[in-house]
């Protein structure tokens, strides 16, 4: 895992994770108030802090997935 990313690269990527994060947090709450219920949220909010933290590994070490696998990024 080398660095294939640069500051810019990772602002955005460490941006998008935190906002994943708050949305998992909203979506959570959601759930824990019973305002939506149904077992495909659970499986919703797992799939987001996922990504919430995948994102934000990817920013701390400098590393995109997109980017090893050979496809050019916009950032």
């Amino acid at each position: 895992m080398q660095c294939n990313i640069d500051a810019r690269g990772k602002a955005a990527r460490m941006k998008l994770g935190i906002k994943l994060l708050f949305l998992a947090i909203i979506v959570g709450g959601l759930i824990a108030l019973n305002i939506i219920e149904s077992s495909i949220w659970w499986a919703l909010l797992g799939i987001i802090l996922f990504s919430s933290a995948f994102t934000i590994f990817e920013a701390r070490a400098g590393w995109c997935i997109i980017r090893a696998m050979g496809f050019k990024t916009k950032i």
